[in-house]
């Protein structure tokens, strides 16, 4: 199959079944609310968002679990206390990013970021120490991790590159 699907029926339902890692989907990675929009990742993007889900995100999705969600002694694989970790935005096509006001060199135009919801200031930090911790723990760098917060709203931006990390840690907290 092409990396280039075409936004039909069969090119959604190509992405949705398609996984990057354990509990993560092309689909839900290249999801859009820009009407009419084309946003399916090239390879190369398709590859970054893989190794956003598989080196960073599962690992936050399970350390967030057993640290906040499971009670002790419950078992992971079947706690229904466990929480997925909801993506607001991954990769985004120029015509996406250009209709949402992304910025014109954006990591979400190549797949290196992320954009995670929050459902409050606590997760919001929680999330930012887990990856910041896992950075530290496993050597390997990131490109940027912005708190984000507009009204009542709160979100993650990570972004990870396949070189030129520069580890940048921003709050913009409005």
């Amino acid at each position: 199959m092409s990396s280039n699907m075409s936004n039909n029926k069969n090119g959604k339902s190509a992405q949705a079944k398609k996984r990057l890692s354990e509990h993560f989907t092309l689909a839900e990675m290249a999801k859009t609310t820009v009407k009419g929009a084309d946003n399916t990742p090239t390879a190369e993007a398709e590859a970054n968002l893989r190794n956003l889900c598989e080196n960073w995100l599962e690992d936050l999705r399970f350390t967030y679990n057993g640290l906040y969600c499971l009670k002790p002694g419950e078992d992971y694989a079947t706690s229904k206390a466990v929480e997925g970790i909801v993506i607001n935005s991954g990769y985004r096509s120029p015509a996406v990013n250009k209709a949402v006001g992304g910025a014109k060199g954006s990591n979400h135009l190549t797949g290196c970021a992320v954009d995670l919801k929050c459902l409050s200031p606590e997760q919001l930090l929680r999330y930012a120490t887990i990856l910041l911790d896992q950075a530290d723990d496993t050597n390997r760098d990131f490109d940027e991790l912005i708190l984000e917060r507009r009204g009542s709203r709160y979100w993650l931006h990570f972004a990870v590159r396949p070189e030129g990390n520069r580890r940048k840690v921003v709050f913009d907290i409005k």
